[in-house]
């Protein structure tokens, strides 16, 4: 009876972690891998239409937690600090989603401004940062569907985070400076006590790290990036 009980719980042991293991694998491959729900620190989303969606109202995380500044040194890079604030989560699963990005940020000798949109910022977009309008006049409802489906959202998704990264650290008032993508010129100047990121007037809210090759700056809005 004994040798019968212990039997059992070894199977049953066995059922679960197999369980684990597989879950993994069944990953949608046409949703980015920052929206995947069984990412382990992917944001949760909810379809919002065609292709992945941004996160629904009241759910992880759509508000936004204060914000505080994390300092860093010696050995510590961006790549280090980029998850530590809950308020810029989805922008950081962009950056890890996107390899160019993630190894110019682990890398010490490239310096960087990292100006990172509130979750707030990103929910309110009148697109996903995925999308293109012009590719679905083209491609139709499933245009980020499939294998060409999925290089048209890493490539959008690609635009979208290199235009928030402006190749400078320290950057001066009023340097202006065309971020990572090429496609923009951008800069910052003091008005009323606030730092306001040009053009569009885009307010700082908080430097979350400060380390070897930059800083990363919270910001309430999004850059142009079209």
């Amino acid at each position: 009876m004994k040798s019968t009980l212990l039997s059992l719980f070894a199977l049953s042991v066995a059922t679960s972690a197999s369980a684990q293991l597989v879950v993994p694998f069944f990953r949608n491959p046409s949703v980015p891998h920052s929206f995947d729900r069984n990412h382990d620190q992917a944001p949760l989303m909810d379809p919002l239409g065609p292709g992945p969606a941004i996160p629904p109202s009241g759910s992880s995380p759509s508000t936004d937690p204060p914000v505080g500044s994390g300092g860093g040194g010696g050995s510590v890079v961006l790549s280090d600090v980029m998850g530590r604030d809950r308020s810029i989560t989805l922008f950081a699963g962009f950056i890890r989603d996107i390899e160019s990005a993630s190894l110019r940020l682990e890398d010490a000798s490239r310096n960087t401004t990292v100006l990172a949109p509130l979750n707030s910022a990103v929910e309110k977009l009148p697109r996903k940062p995925w999308e293109d309008p012009k590719e679905y006049d083209t491609f139709g409802s499933n245009a980020y569907e499939g294998g060409d489906g999925r290089e048209r959202a890493q490539r959008n998704i690609r635009r979208f985070v290199e235009a928030h990264l402006v190749p400078v650290s320290p950057w001066k008032e009023g340097e202006k400076v065309k971020t990572v993508g090429g496609d923009s010129e951008v800069w910052w100047e003091e008005k009323d006590g606030r730092k306001l990121i040009q053009p569009g007037g885009i307010e700082l809210v908080d430097v979350a790290g400060e380390v070897k090759n930059g800083e990363v700056w919270i910001i309430k809005g999004v850059l142009n990036y079209a």
